[in-house]
């Protein structure tokens, strides 16, 4: 098991998963390996890999794959969140969050998951703060500087390249 632990790293590394942001917030301390010279914070990538193993059992406890809802907003997740839901039969929304879409029933695009996954909390926080009030698990896929407030499981990474 721990061959595949490091392949899975070595596959993070030449992603450039690691590299982080210049900023940094209080709850994300604890999975920064160190920082450079030039001020950017490395993620542990040790700890991405448990914390995406423990994202990958809750997303297996789910057992109709369409209760599972991925989000994401950024132009460069999109198409991330489309192939994953694809393999995994999940439901995916790219682009553009309608507003209520997991509190107001009374919408067209109203959903009930049972585990949402968001690729950056910060940009996703309408999608994260109406999980909260639904009671829904959040795995979220942080940077460095993202905030934490109602993410559930946070897979430490760098969400912010093309890759």
């Amino acid at each position: 098991m721990a061959l595949t632990q490091q392949e899975d790293i070595e596959k993070m590394l030449v992603c450039k998963t690691h590299l982080g942001t210049r900023n940094i917030d209080h709850r994300m301390k604890r999975y920064v390996f160190r920082r450079t010279a030039d001020g950017i914070h490395i993620v542990h990538l040790g700890k991405t890999w448990e914390k995406a193993m423990v994202a990958a059992r809750a997303i297996v406890t789910v057992e109709n794959p369409m209760d599972i809802v991925v989000v994401s907003q950024r132009v460069y997740g999109s198409r991330a969140v489309l192939k994953f839901a694809q393999y995994v039969g999940a439901h995916a929304l790219a682009g553009r969050w309608m507003p209520g879409t997991l509190t107001n029933q009374i919408t067209s695009k109203y959903l009930e998951p049972r585990l949402l996954v968001v690729t950056d909390p910060r940009v996703d926080s309408q999608a994260v703060k109406e999980a909260a009030y639904a009671n829904i698990p959040v795995v979220a896929l942080c940077d460095t500087d993202s905030p934490l407030e109602h993410v559930d499981i946070c897979i430490p990474c760098n969400n912010k390249g093309k890759e």
